[in-house]
């Protein structure tokens, strides 16, 4: 009984925590980088990552695709790569996946892509030298196979270009935009039952020192992908890649990088009208940061209140020390602490960077996140209670 007994908690760890398990791996499969990973888990208990295919190199810009691989034991063990979107010699980036559970007339679940594509460098789209454009993919069969995209650039973005396209009119004068890196999320519960909900973020006018002219902002669909519409700003200049998750009562929180860099801190950004609008937005002094992107998780409910995991490199200075960090009082404070993976080598001031969170069963998060000057990313599974 006695081996049995430890047998079976063997078994149950095994389960839960396992190797650090790369995904993407620099110079293969026909991209010399991978970069900006997401990861989601589909009704079949599948998980799909998520990835930018760098061609030719690291860059921000330049030949850069969307791929896949697709893991159906937890993790463990990953397909060979998809590439789902590519744009020619240009730019398809920031995957933000999410799977829409509650379409009526899909109830196998409609599993959405969102992405940006650019023809330019961040700073010429900055000077309105180029163009960022927003776009959807969806699947019917789990990730199998996909649409054809979807250009819904004049729902969601704001750009003055009419170079570019004669509806690209808007006073307003966006231009830089992104997605967030990471998953989008699907409010479940409450009045926006159903709301598909994408974080982003965009530039405003001509470049400012320190990246002020950046506002953190989001977009929503509440017909199921039929029409998309876009969320109030934030306020905080340099507000910059964002990531969101559902709170209780209607009520959204947003995880926003500050790439002003004056506060090495997140911030952390509330609405009560399921992201529509902004009521309170403040430095989080618990969620350091190195001007970095971050990912957010609901993970479920506890005395009424949304259990939150936020992970990024939890380090003021480099990218380095990913952590996560649990909440039980929906943001306020996050006493659970939780190291991912780190190094002690001061050259290797890039350790681990970008990072996605998925949840795997109720007591097991999984987190895909780059590693080693992003050479590769990897997937690793871990209990968080």
């Amino acid at each position: 009984m006695f081996l049995r007994i430890c047998f079976l908690l063997l078994l149950h760890f095994s389960l839960q925590a396992q190797d650090k398990i790369p995904v993407f791996i620099s110079g293969q499969e026909g991209h010399a980088t991978y970069r900006i990973p997401a990861i989601i888990q589909v009704p079949n208990g599948d998980l799909l990552a998520f990835a930018e295919g760098r061609v030719k190199g690291s860059a921000d810009f330049g030949d850069i695709n969307l791929v896949l691989k697709r893991s159906s034991d937890r993790g463990q063990s990953w397909s060979s790569l998809q590439t789902l979107v590519d744009y020619d010699s240009l730019q398809a980036g920031n995957p933000a996946p999410v799977v829409d559970l509650l379409d009526p007339e899909h109830p196998n679940g409609v599993v959405y892509l969102f992405y940006n594509t650019g023809n330019n460098h961040e700073y010429e789209v900055r000077l309105n030298q180029g163009i960022r454009e927003i776009w959807v993919i969806k699947s019917y069969d789990l990730g199998v196979s996909w649409s054809n995209p979807e250009n819904i650039t004049t729902q969601v973005h704001r750009p003055n270009h009419p170079a570019a396209n004669p509806a690209y009119t808007y006073p307003a004068d966006w231009r830089h935009y992104a997605n967030t890196p990471g998953h989008a999320i699907q409010l479940t519960e409450g009045r926006y039952k159903g709301r598909l909900y994408v974080a982003a973020n965009h530039s405003v006018g001509d470049p400012q020192e320190r990246f002020r002219e950046y506002r953190a902002h989001g977009f929503y669909s509440d017909d199921h992908g039929k029409s998309y519409r876009l969320s109030e700003s934030l306020t905080f200049p340099g507000s910059n890649e964002s990531t969101a998750a559902p709170l209780s009562q209607d009520r959204l929180l947003m995880s926003v990088r500050n790439q002003e860099g004056t506060v090495r801190q997140r911030i952390l950004a509330y609405s009560s009208d399921g992201g529509t609008t902004w009521e309170e937005e403040y430095f989080e002094a618990q969620l350091p940061d190195p001007v970095c992107q971050g990912s957010l998780l609901a993970l479920g409910t506890e005395k009424g209140k949304t259990l939150l995991a936020h992970s990024n490199a939890a380090d003021p200075k480099d990218r380095n020390h990913l952590t996560v960090k649990i909440s039980k009082d929906e943001g306020r404070t996050w006493d659970i602490s939780i190291p991912i993976d780190s190094t002690s080598d001061p050259k290797k001031n890039s350790w681990t960077a970008y990072s996605d969170l998925v949840l795997l069963d109720p007591a097991t998060l999984g987190i895909l996140y780059e590693r080693d000057n992003y050479r590769e990313i990897i997937f690793y599974a871990f209990p968080w209670r």
